[in-house]
């Protein structure tokens, strides 16, 4: 049951980016990573997803100093499908063009990356390397995700901005209120898969990671 909601909290998540990359305002400072490599170097948005999962998984390794977690690929290959599916299914049909209407598909963009990955993380089940990343900086700054999460989100900005991506009110704003919409859906999902899943089906290390969330 819990791999349901794993593959669903990712297509939610690919959702979210999906509308804040036809919001046309910036994405967040990693989608703009993925965006202007696409733009610039070719490939899917998709496509660079998983290219740059592999680096961070190796990453990610160094920094536990454990094996890289592999799995982590596979989500970022689902992640990948998922971008370039809503991508897909979206152009043409939301393509907003009076800067209210951006603000909108935005607004709801960041709000569905929000949920989707807070669902997909309480699954426990081998998270996007980027999201594994948040998780292992809040362990070793023992602070919360609010913190981790912008941290990363300023780190990547700089290499995007580097790499001319599509930068701008939104990615600021991303980078404001990203990391604390996370947090505050972390436990509002975990208490909605409670209901749902087994309690052995949501493991400790969850719990914990839920723990330095709040």
């Amino acid at each position: 049951m819990r791999y349901i909601f794993y593959v669903l909290g990712i297509f939610i998540l690919t959702l979210g980016i999906a509308f804040t990359i036809q919001s046309d305002l910036g994405t967040s400072p990693f989608d703009a990573l993925l965006v202007g490599l696409s733009i610039h170097v070719g490939l899917t948005v998709g496509s660079w997803e998983i290219i740059i999962a592999l680096l961070l998984i190796c990453c990610n390794s160094f920094l536990q100093k454990q094996r890289p977690e592999v799995l982590g690929l596979l989500t970022a290959v689902i992640t990948g499908i998922g971008i370039d599916m809503w991508l897909f299914l979206l152009h043409g049909v939301i393509t907003p063009e009076l800067w209210y209407s951006k603000m909108i598909c935005f607004g709801m963009g960041l709000i569905v990356i929000g949920l989707g990955t807070a669902t997909y993380l309480h699954t426990n089940f081998a998270p996007i390397p980027i999201d594994r990343l948040t998780l292992i900086i809040q362990e070793l700054t023992r602070t919360n995700i609010f913190f981790s999460r912008t941290f990363i989100y300023l780190l990547f900005l700089i290499i995007a901005v580097i790499l001319h991506g599509p930068i701008g009110v939104g990615t600021l704003l991303t980078v404001c209120l990203g990391g604390l919409i996370l947090n505050y859906f972390m436990p509002v999902t975990e208490k909605a898969l409670a209901r749902l899943l087994t309690p052995s089906s949501i493991s400790p290390n969850c719990n914990n990671d839920k723990k330095h969330s709040t």
